[in-house]
C-alpha cells in the first residue's frame, strides 16, 4: 500500500501496468466500461507536446525546426533519432518532460469523479509512479506472447521487439512488485471476469477510504 505517500489526492488510484502487448488498452477499457475513470501516461506524453504547446515550443527551440513537421506538430522518428546518437541531449528532454507529464497526470487523477481512477504507465514502477497509487495491478503475459503481439500491432523486427523488452522490468520485478496480478493470456470472458472480482474489492477498499 502507498497511500501515505499522496495525502493530497482526493480520489483513490490505481496504478495498471505491465510489459510491451500485454493487452494494457484492452484491460483499462474494462474499467472504462464499469464507469471508472482512466488516465493514461502515454496519452499524456503526447498532449505535453502538442502544437502551440509550451512543451513542444521548449523542444523546438532548443533541436531547431529540424524536429517540427511541416504542419508545426512534432517529427517523433527525427526527436528519436537526435536522443538515441546523444546521451545529454536525451537527458535535457527526459528533464523538460518528465515534470510536465506529472504534473499533468496528478491534475487528471486528481479531477477524476469516478469511485476511484486507474493510471496506466508503461513504466509505472521504473519511473516512481506507484507513489501516487493506493493499489498496483500488474497485467502479465510470458514473453513468447509479448512478442508475437508486438510484432504483428507494431509491425517490427522481433529483434526489436526483443530489445524493448528486455530494456522494461521484468516480468517476475513487475509481480513481485504489484498488489495484484491479471494472467491475460486466457480467454477475454475470464479476463473480464477477473476484473470484476477486482472492481468489487477496489470498491470496497474505497468505501472504507470515503
Amino acid at each position: 500500500m502507498h497511500a501515505s505517500t499522496h495525502k493530497a489526492m482526493k480520489n483513490w488510484v490505481l496504478g495498471l501496468t505491465g510489459g510491451i502487448g500485454c493487452g494494457k488498452s484492452a484491460v483499462s477499457a474494462m474499467f472504462e466500461k464499469l464507469a471508472i475513470t482512466v488516465v493514461d501516461a502515454d496519452i499524456i506524453a503526447r498532449q505535453v507536446v502538442k502544437p502551440h504547446s509550451p512543451g513542444l515550443a521548449a523542444i523546438s527551440e532548443h533541436f531547431g525546426a529540424q524536429v517540427l513537421n511541416p504542419d508545426g506538430s512534432l517529427n517523433r522518428a527525427q526527436l528519436r533519432e537526435i536522443i538515441f546518437a546523444d546521451t545529454a541531449q536525451k537527458t535535457w528532454l527526459n528533464n523538460l518532460l518528465h515534470p510536465l507529464i506529472r504534473e499533468k497526470t496528478l491534475t487528471d487523477l486528481h479531477s477524476a469523479n469516478s469511485a476511484y481512477v486507474v493510471l496506466v504507465a508503461p513504466l509505472l514502477f521504473e519511473n516512481g509512479l506507484e507513489q501516487y497509487c493506493d493499489r498496483t495491478l500488474v497485467i502479465d503475459v510470458p514473453v513468447e506472447i509479448q512478442l508475437k503481439r508486438t510484432i504483428a500491432r507494431d509491425n517490427t523486427s522481433e529483434q526489436q521487439a526483443r530489445s524493448i523488452i528486455a530494456a522494461q522490468m521484468s516480468r517476475e520485478d513487475k509481480r513481485h512488485r504489484a498488489d495484484d496480478v491479471i494472467d491475460n493470456n486466457c480467454p477475454l470472458h475470464l479476463v473480464e471476469q477477473d476484473i470484476m472480482q477486482l472492481h468489487q474489492n477496489y470498491l470496497q477498499l474505497t468505501a472504507k477510504v470515503n
